[in-house]
């Protein structure tokens, strides 16, 4: 009779709300993602655009584990955490769009999504320049007194930066609340880990400051949950940052424009197998948490929402010649602005 408990215990570990939460917050994703991708393909969206295909479980399992006014700030790829967190599907695309409705007005474009109302502190174009920014967050919330934490994403490239380096020092000397989190998905554009690094375990490299960290399998939405709930209560009780090494694939290339040459089709096949919103989906119906039928309405909730962020960017505005010199500055009559 123990032993059935346990079992049946095991199957209900999460509320069923929170196993709905993981499975629609990334189909989201999943869904807005391959859509931008097409649109890309038509022209429709322009400059650089990288997609967050496969890594989605890296952004549900953390905005599940954290809580309201905790802030997120990544690199530039930087779709996934927004829509996890709420951002509209309609305001991101039609930044993606360069339209006037977008999130940052249709001046950022994929690599600058930003929504403050949500705790998402941008998405930030050059490699690690986010990571003292992510400190510095952090340290704003530690100097107000509040309770609230930053949680700091960066790509494996990223690690090889001296900012790296001098924000994880500070961090520890200071007790910062933040959580450092590298994204790897095996390559910093088309150059692999095993390529660039001599460090192959990249959550060792915390060792170096005396901080707490570990590799999770980002591929399972519950494991990122886990080990972000942990990191969170960490800097909740003044204990510091804590590194968590995602281990986790991109199934599309880098960016639109790669031809994704540097790794064989047996590899994204071996990856894909291990799908996140795939291994979400069977957990749910194998024990019984919610039918088909139920996942199926989530399914048409979200191709309705992204075709209707599609139409909402197709007929917005772009913004006008004079917005050029708006939101620059603060003091609008800034000697730069004057004749």
């Amino acid at each position: 009779m123990a032993a059935t408990k346990k079992k049946a215990a095991a199957k209900t570990k999460y509320s069923k709300e929170q196993y709905l939460y993981w499975y629609e917050s990334m189909m989201l994703q999943r869904k807005f993602e391959e859509k931008a991708g097409q649109l890309y393909g038509q022209q429709k969206i322009r400059g650089f655009c990288h997609l967050y295909i496969g890594q989605e479980a890296c952004a549900s399992g953390a905005v599940s584990a954290l809580e309201k006014g905790d802030k997120y700030i990544t690199s530039y790829r930087d779709h996934g955490q927004p829509l996890a967190l709420g951002t509209s599907p309609n305001a991101i695309m039609a930044e993606l769009f360069g339209k006037v409705t977008g999130t940052t007005k249709g001046k950022g474009g994929s690599m600058h999504i930003f929504d403050k109302e949500v705790g998402f502190v941008g998405g930030h174009g050059i490699v690690g320049a986010q990571i003292p920014v992510g400190a510095g967050i952090g340290f704003a919330e530690k100097y107000k007194g509040t309770k609230n934490l930053c949680i700091c994403y960066m790509g494996d490239g990223a690690v090889r930066q001296g900012a790296f380096h001098e924000a994880f020092n500070l961090a520890m000397t200071w007790k910062i609340p933040v959580i450092f989190v590298v994204e790897n998905n095996g390559y910093a554009m088309g150059t692999s880990v095993e390529r660039s690094s001599n460090v192959k375990e990249l959550y060792t490299l915390a060792e170096a400051y005396d901080m707490p960290a570990e590799p999770v399998d980002a591929m399972d939405v519950e494991a990122v949950h886990e080990s972000v709930s942990r990191a969170a209560e960490r800097a909740r009780k003044g204990d510091g940052p804590t590194y968590l090494e995602f281990k986790t694939y991109r199934f599309r290339g880098h960016s639109m424009s790669d031809p994704q040459k540097y790794r064989t089709k047996e590899e994204v096949a071996e990856w894909k197998s291990r799908d996140p919103i795939e291994m979400t989906k069977e957990r749910i119906l194998k024990d019984k948490i919610a039918t088909q039928d139920e996942l199926d309405e989530i399914n048409a909730k979200i191709k309705g929402q992204v075709a209707e962020a599609v139409k909402f960017a197709e007929e917005s505005p772009y913004p006008a010649a004079e917005d050029a010199f708006k939101d620059i500055y603060v003091q609008e009559d800034y000697p730069f602005l004057m004749e």
